[in-house]
């Protein structure tokens, strides 16, 4: 296979991973993981007994992009870095993922709006053998809510494919009081890190 070192594969299937990656001028193709349990996923992404909310987004990026070089290797043509990410909600020691259904997401924004909790998203580059990582971690200070405006967002839809049941970028920003740390990483994949990354695999921004 050739190697290109102008384009990479994206082990995602994040429409927001994609705008920021546009938004930086870094053309990539999507390589599509399984996902569905029923079909045997590609990455587990259950969360072990007592894992760190750090450690869990780091593994699960790892793990992302690792199923991402897989998939790469059993295809012909362009050899190209594969970058994956994972991004984490965390309130204290309890990890918040997508969420399950409606009330899974009612009963998360209840928990974490008039606090603050913690964002991590792992970022995760491959090629070959070799796999280099970035973690970046956020606070955002979320502004207490009714019931009735939580239920009024949920109703929108946005909640239900992102971590932690919002999404910073979309409705949810009117929640926001405060955010200290990567915009971009609270979205999905923080820029500063990811242009590092890329750029150890000569891909340059």
């Amino acid at each position: 296979m050739s190697i290109s070192d102008k384009r990479i594969y994206l082990a995602s299937r994040s429409p927001r991973r994609r705008e920021l990656l546009n938004q930086i001028g870094i053309g990539h193709e999507m390589l599509l993981l399984r996902e569905s349990a029923s079909r045997g996923a590609d990455v587990d992404e259950t969360p072990y007994d007592y894992e760190a909310s750090r450690d869990y987004a780091l593994r699960v990026a790892i793990d992302k992009a690792r199923a991402g070089l897989f998939a790469m290797s059993r295809r012909a043509g362009v050899y190209k870095p594969v970058l994956a990410a994972d991004t984490t909600v965390a309130l204290g020691n309890r990890i918040y993922g997508k969420p399950r259904n409606v009330a899974n997401a009612e009963e998360i924004l209840l928990e974490l709006c008039g606090r603050k909790h913690t964002v991590i998203t792992a970022v995760a580059v491959g090629l070959g053998e070799r796999i280099e990582t970035r973690v970046s971690v956020s606070a955002v200070h979320m502004m207490k809510q009714t019931p009735e405006a939580i239920r009024r967002y949920i109703q929108s839809g946005e909640p239900m494919d992102k971590a932690g049941a919002y999404a910073v970028q979309g409705r949810a920003a009117a929640f926001i009081a405060r955010i200290d740390g990567s915009y971009s990483g609270i979205m999905g994949l923080p820029l500063a890190e990811t242009a590092e990354l890329l750029a150890m695999f000569g891909i340059e921004i």
